[in-house]
């Protein structure tokens, strides 16, 4: 069992950063993929980045590539997310997801955190 918590979310202006947290609990964090995923309101979740259980090995949604970083500390069971030069269209609740083979599709993720709420003002 995987237990994950969000913070670091709420509102900034455009092109402002903003970093997001998730806390997972459990002994075998270092053995899964994390991912981050978004669901802005009155559309689908969707992929934004995820990054293999080492650390090393990560991929991201077009829409972020470029401004947006994850990155995995296994050491403190955290996953982050940093997210930078941010638009209006980030608007959304941001879920991390962890999941022992785990990739860009959604439904392959068994585990999910409550979601953050992240708002951008133009």
């Amino acid at each position: 069992q995987v237990q994950l918590i969000e913070s670091g979310g709420g509102l900034v202006q455009a092109g402002g950063s903003m970093r997001l947290s998730c806390a997972a609990s459990g002994r075998t964090f270092s053995t899964y993929t994390m991912a981050w995923f978004r669901q802005a309101p009155g559309k689908e979740r969707e992929f934004v980045a995820v990054i293999g259980w080492r650390g090393t090995s990560t991929n991201y949604a077009a829409s972020v590539k470029g401004r947006f970083t994850i990155s995995k500390d296994n050491d403190q069971n955290t996953v982050y997310l940093q997210m930078n030069n941010l638009k209006p269209e980030d608007t959304a609740v941001y879920y991390c997801a962890a999941e022992r083979f785990g990739g860009t599709v959604l439904n392959a993720y068994t585990y999910w955190g409550q979601g953050t709420q992240v708002s951008v003002s133009s």
